[in-house]
């Protein structure tokens, strides 16, 4: 399974993005400026791991996987919400935090 601490060592190796925890201790925020990218749930078992994502594309995965889910208290059109329980490997989730910070780096 993946933790959060792989997920937000990932996460760290952006260097144009933040880290905050403007909601609760346990719910660290990733962003480019004020646009969110992802939201990683640390006080889960698994892990769950809130990103941004192309619509189209948001909804494939979601009918594709099981474990990733409408964005959880997100706009679900634009976001995704991936529980990390082993059924994504930890190189697809990844790339799709790649694909969240692209959508995100690119409109700033």
């Amino acid at each position: 399974m993946i933790t959060a601490a792989e997920l937000d060592a990932f996460l760290q190796t952006f260097t144009d993005a933040q880290k905050s925890y403007p909601f609760k201790p346990t719910l660290a925020v990733y962003k480019i400026g004020d646009a969110m990218f992802a939201l990683l749930q640390e006080d889960v078992n698994p892990v769950r791991i809130s990103l941004r994502c192309d619509p189209q594309l948001a909804q494939i995965l979601r009918d594709k996987y099981e474990t990733i889910l409408p964005g959880q208290n997100l706009n679900p059109k634009q976001w995704n919400t991936v529980i990390c329980s082993g059924q994504l490997t930890i190189d697809e989730v990844f790339d799709l935090i790649r694909h969240a910070h692209h959508l995100v780096s690119t409109a700033a």
